[in-house]
């Protein structure tokens, strides 16, 4: 599993919009499941976005995956949705997805609300605030460095 922050970027849509996050968020990416996890921490408590996904693929340009457009959102009350059935249907059809990849998608989906249902990381806002404050304390950390490299060009 990978950890990344997203804090507070400059996000660029598909079709070029262009926009800024309101919060912060901590994302989750696996290599052994057919999704990743975002957990965006809000003033009213942390919302999950689930994106069914291909397992993550890292490289020079940073961490990549195919997104199958089925989504969960767990809400802070610990309310879910599933998001975006139909897109799913439809790109079945649209791309040609092999009934082996539906079942994979199926499965995960199946594994993901368990997840959900059973508060696995990381859904539990401990998990996700304790990350975020491991990553809070590491740029705090780079902060001092950089700050500590200038005065020393400075000689």
């Amino acid at each position: 599993m990978i950890v990344l922050v997203n804090d507070y970027p400059n996000v660029i849509d598909g079709d070029g919009r262009r926009w800024r996050t309101k919060e912060p968020a901590v994302c989750y990416f696996f290599k052994d499941h057919w999704y990743n996890i975002v957990c965006m921490l809000r003033p009213t408590g942390i919302t999950y976005y689930c994106n069914l996904s291909s397992p993550y693929v890292k490289d020079s340009e940073g961490v990549k995956y195919i997104d199958y457009d089925l989504d969960v959102k767990v809400f802070p009350s610990g309310d879910k949705i599933i998001l975006d059935r139909d897109e799913f249907e439809f790109n079945q059809v649209d791309y040609a997805y092999p009934e082996k990849l539906i079942q994979i998608v199926e499965k995960e989906m199946k594994d993901l609300l368990n997840r959900i249902d059973n508060s696995d990381v990381p859904f539990s806002s401990d998990v996700v605030l304790k990350d975020y404050e491991i990553y809070l304390n590491l740029k705090k950390q780079m902060n001092r460095k950089k700050k500590y490299q200038i005065v020393q060009n400075k000689k």
